[in-house]
């Protein structure tokens, strides 16, 4: 039987499991889903039981799904959490970030290495923080915008940082590259301000209820478009699917709210129900788990790169909390400041294919990164108690 066949059949069963386990476990501990992804997929790779294998086609199938993560990323973002003092203070601390996790590789690992577990170490899953933070009612409070912010820096920074360093071409040339790419990108998002979309907005509701689902065709000619720019400028994919996702928010914000909410659930579907989860089982499946094994010293490693992790991203996220901000508080941004896993996952296969990264290495941080996403959000949530938002501070922060 061909290897494809096994595997096409296990990752949607996994995928049913995730939530299920996840669901079943809740009434204990608030685990997210995307850690069951991971460890189930690595229950049934290689390294493990053996009935999921590496295959062409899943494999594109997961490049989608990451790609789907970084546009919902993308289509959320704030752009309030972006004015004053919130978004200087999140750049500055991605900055200090990047800096601090180049410089911390450096010092056991000089060279072009240092640069990729640097960048990797510099990053946040705003795309896993985001529904923690919609569950506990927080999105809407100083508290999940501040994070909004450092998320998205700390997501859109080292999608930079890969285009320019990780590159094939020096990174003067990438840097003018890139900036071409995000000339070309602002006009995009120009054109999706400046355009007229009250017939678009109409079409779009008259095919939400029909085969047509115009608006989930135009999210991937958008996809597809932003995607296809970064390929042909060659940089990361992943810059042309966070861009994708903010000329679909642009596109929609003046949409009908009832019809924009039922598009975003349509994503949703699309992006959670399907792609992303075989991205993350799939992710599992590839996890070099034997090479990690091999060196135990690597894999007593673990535990030390997750307090750098923390260190390193989560500590200078602090700098964005919002003022008046508790000690406490202040330690669940930094956490979840920390939390990263797609980002790191990306980098790692970069450096991996292009002979800079050792497999070992690479399972190491990814296993760091998996911690964090088990570990980080829970203990965050835990000190900062989880409550539904009261209107008042809502009304105060968007007075603010």
């Amino acid at each position: 039987m061909n290897d494809l066949e096994p595997t096409l059949l296990i990752i949607p069963i996994l995928g049913v499991l995730a939530p299920l386990f996840a669901r079943g476990i809740s009434r204990w501990v608030r685990v997210p889903i995307v850690v069951f992804e991971l460890v189930l997929g690595i229950l049934v790779g290689p390294s493990v039981l053996g009935w999921a294998q590496p295959d062409a086609f899943i494999d594109v199938l997961s490049e989608y799904g990451l790609a789907m993560l970084f546009f919902v990323a993308g289509s959320e973002i704030e752009f309030a959490a972006f004015r004053g003092r919130t978004g200087k203070r999140a750049t500055l601390g991605w900055l200090i970030s990047l800096v601090a996790g180049v410089a911390a590789a450096w010092v056991f690992v000089p060279g072009e290495e240092a640069v990729v577990i640097g960048v990797a170490l510099c990053s946040t899953a705003l795309g896993t923080i985001l529904p923690i933070l919609r569950d506990a009612g927080e999105l809407k409070t100083p508290f999940g915008r501040a994070l909004g912010a450092i998320g998205a820096v700390g997501e859109f920074g080292p999608l930079v940082a890969i285009s320019i360093f990780l590159g094939s071409r020096n990174p003067g040339f990438s840097t003018v590259v890139l900036l071409l790419f995000v000339a070309l990108a602002g006009f995009a998002i120009w054109l999706a301000v400046r355009l007229p979309r009250g017939a678009m907005h109409r079409f779009v509701n008259s095919s939400l209820h029909t085969s047509g689902q115009f608006a989930i065709r135009v999210v991937f000619v958008i996809l597809a478009g932003l995607i296809a720019l970064s390929i042909v400028f060659d940089l990361d994919i992943l810059l042309g699917a966070f861009a994708a996702g903010i000329v679909w928010r642009l596109i929609m914000r003046d949409a009908d709210e009832a019809d924009r909410e039922a598009v975003e659930s349509k994503v949703e579907a699309v992006a959670f129900g399907f792609l992303v989860p075989v991205f993350f089982i799939y992710t599992g499946v590839m996890f070099d788990l034997e090479a990690l094994l091999a060196q135990p010293l690597l894999f007593l490693l673990l535990p030390v790169v997750l307090v750098v992790l923390f260190i390193v991203r989560g500590v200078p996220s602090m700098l964005a909390a919002p003022e008046g901000s508790t000690s406490k508080d202040r330690l669940s941004i930094a956490l979840l400041g920390a939390t990263g896993l797609p980002i790191i996952v990306a980098v790692t296969a970069i450096g991996v294919e292009d002979g800079v990264l050792s497999s070992a290495a690479a399972a190491l941080l990814v296993g760091a990164g998996m911690l964090s996403v088990l570990l980080f959000p829970l203990i965050a949530m835990s000190i900062r108690g989880e409550r539904q938002v009261g209107a008042s501070e809502v009304l105060e922060d968007d007075l603010a």
